[in-house]
């Protein structure tokens, strides 16, 4: 919540909503959030769709469609019973009158849908192998461990392929404020973060860290996020990704030679597909 506050202060933002994945799922941290006066998309859990989606289960059983949106309520607490009349449509959420739950929207995509299944398949090939002794026993989904033995959870998988393709939101916005499809398309820009962590991993090297004292950790965090900043101008400003962009201007070097009291710098010899990006980034010729 500090960071939260010092950013809408620094940036004089009079109304934020915050976005994260199931992660940031919990009671206290929705709660500190919504009595914050925050608004907030969450990523919710797929175990928690029988519950959310019991009208949905009861009229239509498991059946989707491709892009289908379904606007409903969840708990705000695990204890938290929703009482739920067997009706076709489903509740509008509102703070007055759902206090005990949030909103929730779930979607359904073919695709998702698709790679849940091979998920669930290797998962279950995985606890078999358990089972039967060929692999080592781990924390394994679908084994189902008595005094006989161990078995395969075949009830628990089942529950699973009925939910393959669902992925659902949690949030304190009314649907008269924020559509279905946007509060969908606002938890996607989330990509934006997770690329730039990888960025800074990866192409600029924040990992691993080898530093002990905190004044050396922060100037190292320093000169990455720095660095990012400037990645993010320089991709902005090119259309070119951070990797070609690294690799077309790693070669471009100065030299400086010395003889005696003599110094010359020798400029550097720029390929012409680094002078064009050197331009698109200065707006001045790259030679």
């Amino acid at each position: 919540m500090p960071i939260i506050k010092q950013f809408q202060a620094r940036h004089n933002l009079a109304d934020t909503v915050v976005v994260a994945d199931a992660g940031m799922l919990s009671t206290a941290n929705l709660t500190a959030l919504d009595e914050a006066g925050l608004k907030f998309i969450v990523g919710s859990r797929q175990v928690k769709a029988p519950g959310d989606l019991a009208n949905h289960f009861h009229w239509n059983g498991d059946a989707f469609e491709d892009g289908q949106l379904i606007d409903t309520i969840t708990p705000r607490h695990g204890n938290t019973k929703t009482e739920r009349k067997r009706r076709r449509r489903e509740p509008v959420w509102g703070p007055e009158e759902h206090p005990g739950h949030w909103r929730a929207v779930w979607a359904f995509s073919k695709k998702r849908a698709t790679r849940d299944g091979h998920t669930l398949t290797a998962q279950e090939n995985r606890a078999r192998a358990v089972i039967d002794g060929d692999a080592a026993v781990k924390s394994t989904r679908f084994v189902k461990t008595t005094a006989a033995g161990r078995s395969l959870d075949e009830a628990s998988l089942e529950r699973a392929r009925g939910l393959v393709g669902l992925k659902g939101y949690v949030t304190n916005i009314p649907a008269d404020v924020m559509p279905p499809a946007e509060v969908l398309s606002s938890y996607h820009d989330l990509w934006q973060v997770e690329q730039s962590f990888r960025m800074s991993k990866s192409d600029l090297q924040a990992r691993p860290m080898f530093h002990r004292q905190r004044e050396a950790i922060e100037a190292h965090l320093t000169i990455v996020f720095t660095a990012l900043a400037i990645a993010r101008f320089m991709q902005n400003e090119t259309g070119l990704s951070l990797k070609r962009i690294i690799t077309t201007l790693r070669p471009i070097q100065s030299a400086l030679l010395q003889a005696g009291d003599h110094k010359q710098l020798i400029p550097p010899q720029i390929p012409e597909n680094a002078a064009t990006i050197i331009e698109q980034i200065t707006g001045r010729s790259g030679h």
